[in-house]
């Protein structure tokens, strides 16, 4: 398998410490802290471990505080509920004594029921398309070390949007956006596996969409963006080794906050999943720019 993805995968099988109670470790994947996919996915791969026989078909996050790539993450499970048909899951994610991210997933049976959905996006297929790390190096020495980084290095999943963005050059874009997604390798007939990648990727573009009708240039550094919360909705059984369309769009930016919504479509037009999210969004006065390694969570 590839090691990219192979070592994320051995991120999200976490440690049992006893009952439920489990250590995660970190990556620093370019981002300003800990990257919220990642504490999502797995405080939802904690949440995994505590049920036997039922699929997550949601999940609300609020992330508390910065996470430190250097140190372990704690996951505390409340099994809040068991019923007939129906678990609940609350997690906590602890670092240095304080909460970082607390997480509320729900837990079902399978079972059928009445069926739509809403329709797939009419927009070209991932054959042709660059992937997001295909950055000219003209641009690329214009972005910052961090967001350069961030944009270059190897991932566990391809990304290959529809319409790539410019970042040296503002454009002022509708705030709606499609990106093709895939893990580079095949992956185990495992759905929790899934969900719980399903879950890390989610956080990715996000809340970036609620930026585009504000064609702010991201190479100047002088943009604070930080997730407060994160919310994911499983509708069928899904597979993260298979081309997927996220569809984006943000139906609102206030209060130097954005909020947007994302959909996660099969080739076929299947819709498997739903997200939604809001963050920090702060435009910092010309000429100045973020701190390195800062934390917008902390600045409010």
């Amino acid at each position: 398998m590839n090691p990219v993805l192979q070592d994320l995968i051995t991120l999200l099988r976490l440690e049992r410490i006893e009952d439920n109670i489990f250590r995660g470790q970190s990556r620093d994947i370019g981002s300003a802290q800990v990257f919220g996919g990642q504490v999502v996915g797995q405080a939802l791969s904690a949440a995994h471990l505590t049920v036997e026989s039922r699929r997550a078909h949601s999940l609300h996050a609020y992330f508390l505080r910065r996470g430190d790539m250097n140190a372990p993450i704690i996951y505390e499970v409340d099994r809040a509920r068991d019923g007939g048909s129906f678990s609940v899951r609350r997690v906590v994610a602890i670092q240095h004594g304080r909460p970082i991210l607390n997480l509320a997933a729900s837990f079902q049976s399978p079972e059928a029921g009445l069926e739509h959905q809403a329709r797939m996006p009419d927009v070209p297929g991932p054959e042709g398309l660059q992937d997001a790390t295909e950055v000219a190096k003209d641009v690329l020495e214009l972005i910052p070390d961090k967001m350069r980084r961030y944009l270059t290095d190897k991932r566990p999943f391809e990304f290959r949007p529809v319409h790539p963005l410019n970042f040296t050059e503002p454009e002022v874009l509708p705030p709606v956006k499609h990106v093709w997604i895939r893990a580079v390798d095949s992956l185990p007939d495992d759905a929790s596996l899934h969900q719980n990648l399903l879950a890390y990727v989610s956080d990715y573009e996000l809340l970036g969409t609620s930026t585009l009708p504000h064609g702010l240039l991201f190479a100047r550094g002088n943009v604070l963006m930080a997730s407060l919360d994160h919310a994911l909705w499983f509708h069928r059984d899904v597979r993260v080794d298979e081309w997927l369309l996220y569809t984006f769009d943000s139906p609102n930016a206030s209060g130097a906050r954005g909020f947007s919504r994302g959909q996660f479509f099969t080739r076929s037009g299947v819709l498997v999943a739903s997200s939604a999210q809001e963050g920090l969004v702060r435009v910092l006065p010309e000429g100045q720019q973020r701190p390195p390694r800062s934390d917008p969570r902390q600045q409010r």
